[in-house]
């Protein structure tokens, strides 16, 4: 369903740890907002009816059926570099994006 890159996948499991949150999954969210309509969200959560459920390296992925319409096929990673800090979202069904890359429509 989404792909998560190595190097996203050691930050996350670094906020787990840190945060405490090690028996939960990843839920990956996208709620109305944004600049361009939709934004993308991530937050520390349990399993619930209904969820698509993946597993990477370990780590349980976890989207509810709308999400999960707009999220296949997509790649996250996380960049640290000069240019910017923080996770990104490389999304096939994305039509239009805005310059923070935080938000999109379809």
């Amino acid at each position: 369903m989404i792909t998560i890159t190595a190097k996203a996948l050691t930050e996350i499991k670094r906020l787990q740890t840190e945060n405490k949150q090690t028996e939960e999954g990843l839920r990956v969210v996208v709620t109305s907002g944004g600049c361009s309509g939709l934004k993308y969200g991530l937050l520390f959560d349990n399993k619930k009816e209904g969820d698509h459920e993946q597993t990477e390296d370990g780590l349980k992925v976890l989207l509810d059926p709308e999400t999960a319409v707009y999220m296949r096929g997509t790649t996250i990673d996380y960049k640290d570099g000069l240019d910017g800090k923080g996770f990104t979202f490389a999304n096939p069904n994305a039509t239009r994006g805005c310059g923070c890359g935080e938000s999109f429509s379809v």
